[in-house]
This record gives C-alpha cells, sequence and structure tokens, in this order.
C-alpha cells in the first residue's frame, strides 16, 4: 500500500477546463494540450480531450499528468475544429480512470461532451431520482448526473436543456459543454468558480484561468458571468445572460492559493493579490527580522510583500524540488516527515544565526508546517516566526475544493497559541479577513465560508 505524497497544509482544487472551437481542425487538440499544461496546477490526478473527428465526438483521458496521457501520439491523431479538455483533482468521486474527464454520452440526436470544475451540493438527491427511473451511471461524479440530466430534459434544442439543468442543479460549477455543432462554456449563479472566453485570429477559446487562453496563442476577452451560457459555433459567439440575480462570490482562495500568479480572475490579478496581502499582513504583524522567506509557490508574492513593506531583505530559504510532487512513499510517520524533506529543503547559509519571517499562503492541518518549522530551526535560524496570508481556514467547503473534516482544520480547533506551540514557532499571525479582502483591491464580493462559515447557499446537513 503506499499513497502519493501532497501537502497536508493545503487545499486542493478540483478541476481546470478548456474549449476550443477553430476553424483550424488541424490545431484544435494541439491547442487543448496547451492550455491544459498551463492548467496543470488544478489537478494532476488525470487529464484528457474530446474532440469532434467528422460528425463523431472522439476522446481520450487517463490517470497522470497532462505530458503523460497527452502524448505526442495521441494528440497528432486527432483532428476537430471543437474541442474541450480537463485537468482533475477529485473531490466528488473516486481517483480512478473511470472518473477521469471529459464525460462523453449519448442522447436522443447525437453526443454531448462534458468537462466540469467544480462541486454539486444537491448530487445525490438528483442521482437517487435518475437511478430509480432507471438510468445507470458508469463513474461516481456529478458531473456525470449533470450530463445525464441534460440528456432526459432534451426536446431539440441541446442549449435550451443546458440552460434548464443549471438552473436545476446548486451549488459550484464552471461547465465547458461539446457537441457535434458548438462549444458551450456555463458558469454558476455565484461564479464561485472561475471561466473566461479568449480569441484567437481562427476562433475562441474558453479556460478556467486567463493563463491557459495566453497558453493557447489567445486575447483574453472577458470572463465569463456568473449564471452566463456562451454558445460558440460557426457564427460566433452567443451570450444567454441569467433571469436569476445572485451577488458574485468567486471563491477568496482562487486568489489565496489555486490560481497561477499570473492570471486575472474577474478583472483581479492574483499576483497583484498575493503581494497586496503580504504588506497588509506586514502592517497588521511587523517582526524586526533578518531575513523574509517564503513557503514556495504560492507564498512567494505575499513574502515579496512583506518584505517590502518592512525593508527587510527577501531570499530564498526553502528550495522546492520541483519535481516531487508525483513522489510515492509508504504511509509511515517517518517517511512522511522524510516526504516533505524531499519536497522542501533548507538553506542552511541563508538562515543559520538569523531571526526569520516564513511567510505562507494558508495553513490547513497544520502538520506541514510544524516539519518544515522544525527544519528551519534545525538549520540554525535563530527564531522562526510565521505569519500566513489569509485568516484561518474554520469550515468545511463544499463547493469544489477538498477541505478535510472540521475537525481536522487547525483553525477550527486550537487558537493562535496553540497553534504556534503545536508548529513550535516564535509567533504566529494570520491576516485579518478585512485585510484579505482589500488585498484584492476591488469591490467584488467573495465566498469566504471556508474562512468565517457565511455560505452563499444551504449546504449539506453536515459538520461544517
Amino acid at each position: 500500500m503506499c499513497f502519493e505524497l501532497i501537502d497536508d497544509d493545503k487545499l486542493h482544487e478540483e478541476c481546470g477546463v478548456v474549449g476550443v472551437c477553430t476553424d483550424n481542425p488541424q490545431i484544435a487538440s494541439q491547442l487543448i494540450y496547451y492550455g491544459l499544461f498551463a492548467l496543470q496546477h488544478r489537478g494532476q490526478e488525470s487529464a484528457g480531450i474530446a474532440i469532434r473527428t467528422g460528425n463523431k465526438i472522439e476522446y481520450h483521458k487517463d490517470m497522470g499528468l497532462v505530458q503523460d496521457v497527452l502524448s505526442h501520439d495521441v494528440v497528432n491523431k486527432f483532428s476537430g475544429n471543437i474541442a474541450i479538455g480537463h485537468v482533475r483533482y477529485s473531490t466528488t468521486g473516486d481517483s480512478e480512470k473511470q472518473n477521469a474527464q471529459p464525460l462523453v454520452v449519448r442522447y436522443k440526436e447525437g453526443s454531448i461532451a462534458l468537462a466540469h470544475n467544480g462541486n454539486l451540493v444537491n448530487a445525490d438527491s438528483m442521482r437517487s431520482i435518475l437511478e430509480d427511473n432507471g438510468v445507470i451511471f458508469q463513474t461516481s461524479t456529478d458531473s456525470e448526473v449533470v450530463a445525464n440530466m441534460v440528456a432526459r430534459h432534451y426536446k431539440g434544442d441541446i442549449v435550451k436543456s443546458i440552460k434548464n439543468v443549471t438552473e436545476i442543479v446548486k451549488g459550484a460549477y464552471a461547465f465547458v459543454f461539446m457537441t457535434e455543432k458548438e462549444l458551450i462554456g456555463v458558469r454558476d449563479n455565484y461564479g464561485l468558480r472561475p471561466l473566461c472566453l479568449g480569441k484567437r485570429s481562427d476562433g475562441y477559446l474558453l479556460a478556467s484561468e486567463s493563463c491557459a487562453i495566453s497558453a493557447m496563442g489567445g486575447e483574453f476577452i472577458r470572463d465569463i458571468e456568473p449564471g452566463e451560457v456562451v454558445v460558440i459555433n460557426e457564427g460566433g459567439v452567443e451570450s444567454i445572460k441569467s433571469t436569476k440575480y445572485a451577488q458574485k462570490k468567486l471563491c477568496i482562495f482562487e486568489h489565496v492559493y489555486f490560481a497561477r500568479p499570473d492570471s486575472n480572475l474577474d478583472g483581479v490579478n492574483v499576483y497583484q493579490t498575493r503581494y497586496n496581502a503580504g504588506r497588509l499582513l506586514a502592517q497588521e504583524s511587523p517582526v524586526k527580522a533578518d531575513l523574509v522567506f517564503s513557503v514556495p509557490d504560492s507564498g512567494t508574492p505575499a513574502a515579496i510583500g512583506y518584505a517590502a513593506e518592512l525593508g527587510i531583505p527577501f531570499g530564498l530559504g526553502l528550495i522546492k524540488n520541483r519535481y516531487a510532487k508525483r513522489t510515492f512513499i509508504e504511509p509511515n510517520q517517518e517517511l512522511r516527515e522524510q516526504g516533505v524533506k524531499t519536497k522542501l529543503s533548507v538553506l542552511k547559509e541563508l538562515v543559520k544565526d538569523k531571526i526569520v519571517v516564513m511567510i505562507d499562503d494558508s495553513i490547513v492541518r497544520g502538520t506541514t508546517t510544524k516539519q518544515i518549522v522544525s527544519m528551519v530551526k534545525e538549520a540554525g535560524a535563530s527564531e522562526v516566526h510565521v505569519r500566513i496570508a489569509s485568516p484561518p481556514v474554520t469550515h468545511s467547503c463544499f463547493f469544489g475544493i477538498n477541505t478535510p473534516d472540521r475537525k481536522k482544520l487547525i483553525g477550527a480547533n486550537k487558537t493562535i497559541e496553540e497553534i504556534k506551540e503545536f508548529i513550535n514557532a516564535d509567533s504566529v499571525y494570520y491576516l485579518s479577513l478585512e485585510g484579505l479582502v482589500k488585498a484584492t483591491s476591488s469591490s467584488n464580493s467573495y465566498c469566504l465560508a471556508c474562512l468565517n462559515g457565511d455560505y452563499p447557499m444551504e449546504v449539506p446537513n453536515q459538520i461544517m
């Protein structure tokens, strides 16, 4: 038995999606590859592509990274002018090949493919209703529930069927659908999960983040609005706006951790938000220190901002092994701790005999942070002060983030002083909720449920 080495102190996001509609059928599969490669940080369990070839939809998907699943031979065998792609980190449904996406299902007049980022809170009840009506499911994902409902609601207009289904499902979703005729993007009514539109000279693009639009050689046009359905075909782009008002609530952890720093989400740059968070963190909790460094990579912009605000040197106190993400080790405590050392090493010459400030974007369980603090002290640091560029994670998420049960969240079960003692730091401080929102420098409203328990919709009756 083995397990994959992941960071216990990070929340994990479900998926990344991309879509292409191009006049050049020879490049669609290559564009999907580039788009998914740019979104690899959003999911490393599986990857896949679906593409219109002639009058049918073909697909290929498997467990593994984009470069392994979508090999040169796979990419080059597909030719078609409409395609979608998906990378996955499972939150609903087991980590198995059968749950990889895109999902392709038949309906009355053809086939439809679906790639989904997010999580539905009423998927179990909808699945039960469908099963009572004789539907047999091939996967354990909520995405298959949506695909089956779209097929069953079809009455001559697939776009209308999709629109009707999105008004029934509840939760967070960015859907990219494709039929034999069109590419369709849908964002949930709250805009919890991101989705944007881009353009090339030969067609249009959809992606979870703007960085993928750039990677596919496109120009970012705009973010898909909450509740909006965008239909792309040979005639261009049609937008169908939602008639149901809901205040936009993009997940704040897209800015804290999930998104790439070079992405813009709903008009806000991710790097700038993280940098601002570091400066505000320094204003709220300054330390007279010799060195500031980050837990790479998502903590780095905040660490740069923290150091700049206080005039303290920023350095690479921790060095990340870029190839450690897919390491497999036996599940005993000694080797788990060794796994952290495989992923990160301390630059002893930089931290020895110094008072250091270690910046991270978040703490979830605290176990990894504890090990890193220990490593830095073993390397000779005289004091280690931990600063977190977001508030404590205190509640579970039901919208596409793999959050542990609340009883496993250190922020929900320990005071700041107890966290300091647990991780053996000389001090600990979290950025305030007001500071985090201020860091976005926008008037946007965000979902902060994992930080304050204020859910934008009714959620399952579980420990929250």
